[in-house]
C-alpha cells in the first residue's frame, strides 16, 4: 500500500497517520523531509516533525516494522542541512526501534544528488529510481529478518 504523495511535508504526513493506522500495516517504510527544506523549514524543526511522526507510529502501532529511509540528496545549496537532519535521525531511530537506512551513499556524489539519476537535482529519475531500489531493497529484507507479523506493508514518502 502506497501511501506516498509527491510535494508531501511531514505536516502532510501527520495529517494522514489515521490512513495508516486504520491500515494496521505490520511494516512501514518512512520516506520524508525533503520537501520541508523547500518549505524553508529549519533542520531542528524537520527533525522534530520526523521525530514527531515516529513516536505517534510506535505509540499507535506498537509492533509495527519501521524502516526510515535517509532524507535523499539534491541540489549543493541543501547538503548541510539535509546531512545534518540525517545525522540526527538516524541517531533517533534507534529510540523508537526503527530501522535506518542510509540512502546518501547511493545517490550522491559529493554534495549533491548524482546528476546521472536526477534531470533537476531532486526528483529521482528512471536510473535513479533503480539506485534507490538497490538500497530499498536490500533494507526490506533486513526489516522483515525482525520477529514476522501478519499485517500488510504500508510504504509511506
Amino acid at each position: 500500500m502506497n501511501l506516498g504523495v509527491g510535494g508531501d511535508t511531514t505536516a502532510d504526513v501527520q495529517a494522514r497517520l489515521d490512513a495508516v493506522v486504520q491500515a494496521d500495516p505490520d511494516s512501514i517504510v518512512l520516506l520524508i523531509g525533503t520537501n520541508d527544506f523547500t518549505s524553508k523549514r529549519s533542520v531542528e524543526q524537520v527533525v522534530r516533525a520526523v521525530e514527531t511522526i515516529l513516536v505517534d507510529l510506535r505509540r499507535l502501532l506498537p509492533g509495527v516494522r519501521l524502516l526510515l529511509q535517509s532524507i535523499t540528496p539534491r541540489t549543493p545549496e541543501f547538503s548541510d542541512r539535509v546531512q545534518d537532519a540525517n545525522r540526527h535521525l538516524r541517531q533517533f531511530a534507534a529510540t523508537v526501534r526503527a530501522q535506518y537506512l542510509d540512502l546518501w551513499p547511493a545517490l550522491a556524489d559529493g554534495d549533491e544528488l548524482k546528476g546521472d539519476y536526477s534531470d533537476d537535482g531532486l526528483h529521482l529519475n528512471a536510473a535513479g529510481y533503480e539506485a534507490w531500489l538497490g538500497e530499498l531493497r536490500p533494507g526490506l529484507e533486513r526489516l522483515r529478518d525482525e520477529p514476522p507479523m501478519s499485517r500488510p506493508i504500508s510504504i509511506i514518502r
